[in-house]
């Protein structure tokens, strides 16, 4: 039987009221509600959800509205030019019957994050990153609203040799990008290969040169990875340095499996059976196994942050989670990541077979039941990240990466009935 989960139905209340408090934030913001048809859900360009924070989403406005974009948020904001609205629960449940208050603002004015209008401004981004160079394109590659965002911006030397580079903007609050800046600079002159910091550095954005080389899964596709080498990624997490445990920890995935449990329910809600019985497989497992040691870790240790060269690893990104932390978290994220890219798209079958390659040789360095229970619980984290705005396309794919975490958590059971004699 289904359990009733009172956060789900707080989630599910709040995910429900930001459709009707549109209308009335465009007219708080200085806007115009447009009469004719306009599918507001259909235009969600992006939606984001934080376990136990709220529920955040940007929309594509109709022509006439004054603006082009409207992001909403239920997370408690208390920013100049970002008004709230009251949106009455559902009345039919307890839990969820309170008044949700949706915060509205114009983007790119994140009101939190107020670097990312600079780093979508051409001529402002070309005058302080440009180098003399002409502007080509600038593009957002990830923004979760009110938390951070990356935004590519290509750069094309002037004539007559036209050479283009690119260069990464990463926009945060103040304090995130302080800190993300300090661990760049305990990186320089690491055996590590990491982006190199470009300057200005301007509060809440850190801008990067682009790192040399190809993404980890496209190196995969290939071959299944042959030509790569498990102990490289090992030894590429043996260097970094030991100053990092200087820093503050940070949570791994599996630390926050009943927030991302919240939202695969949220997700997936005719799932919420198996979604409850994998955390629980999950729980046992992760108070039965050994976790190992402190050590240096990335954080976020997966194919999208690794670029590959020649079969090396060229460059390692994303180190905002640098810190003390246990390396199976680290080769859990690696595989957790890596077994879920076939149900991404059919092009990356060939990453089957290298799990298994990498997870042989993985399994040997760690407990091998923490190692499978946590990069599980690292699937579990992606199933509500396969939602695509505006249709129902996206399921299928969700309940792929249910399955796939499930599969791990199996590989885990058969650990524990072998005895785990990994290292700690």
């Amino acid at each position: 039987m289904t359990t009733v989960n009172p956060q789900a139905n707080r989630d599910a209340g709040e995910l429900a009221a930001l459709l009707p408090a549109i209308p009335r934030l465009i007219t708080a913001l200085g806007g115009r509600t447009v009469p004719g048809p306009w599918d507001f859900d259909e235009h969600q360009i992006r939606l984001q959800h934080r376990p136990g924070a709220g529920i955040s989403a940007i929309y594509r406005m109709p022509v006439g509205t004054g603006f082009a974009e409207l992001g909403v948020s239920t997370e408690k904001i208390h920013m100049p030019g970002a008004p709230g609205i009251e949106v009455p629960g559902p009345a039919s449940d307890p839990d969820t019957g309170s008044p949700v208050t949706v915060t509205g603002w114009i983007h790119p004015h994140d009101p939190m994050l107020p670097g990312l209008a600079t780093a979508l401004d051409g001529p402002e981004v070309a005058r302080l990153w440009g180098q003399g160079d002409l502007l080509g394109s600038i593009k957002t590659v990830a923004y979760r609203p009110l938390r951070r965002a990356v935004v590519r911006v290509s750069f094309v030397t002037r004539g007559p040799l036209r050479i283009e580079r690119s260069v990464y903007l990463k926009v945060g609050r103040e304090h995130a990008i302080a800190a993300l800046l300090k661990r760049h600079r305990l990186m320089e002159g690491s055996a590590v290969p990491v982006p190199r910091v470009l300057e200005p550095v301007l509060a809440g954005i850190l801008a990067l040169e682009e790192g040399t080389g190809e993404g980890l899964a496209a190196a995969i596709r290939r071959d299944a990875g042959n030509d790569l080498a498990p102990e490289d990624f090992t030894s590429l997490l043996d260097g970094l340095p030991r100053e990092l445990m200087d820093l503050p920890a940070r949570r791994a995935w599996t630390d926050g499996i009943r927030r991302y449990r919240q939202a695969a329910v949220l997700a997936l809600p005719a799932q919420q059976d198996r979604i409850d019985a994998l955390v629980r497989r999950i729980e046992n497992h992760l108070g039965h196994s050994d976790r190992g040691p402190l050590v240096p870790v990335h954080g976020d240790f997966y194919d999208g942050n690794i670029l590959m060269r020649a079969g090396r690893i060229s460059a390692v990104l994303d180190l905002d989670s640098l810190g003390p932390g246990h390396r199976v978290d680290d080769l859990a994220c690696f595989l957790g990541h890596l077994a879920v890219l076939p149900s991404i798209s059919g092009k990356n079958l060939p990453a089957a077979a290298a799990l298994e390659r990498f997870g042989g040789a993985f399994e040997r360095t760690v407990d091998p039941v923490a190692l499978w229970a946590r990069a599980g619980a690292v699937a579990l984290t992606l199933v509500a990240g396969a939602r695509v705005a505006g249709s129902d396309a996206w399921i299928p794919a969700a309940e792929a990466r249910l399955r796939v975490a499930e599969e791990l958590v199996d590989r885990a059971d058969r650990s524990g009935l072998g005895g785990s004699g990994g290292a700690g």
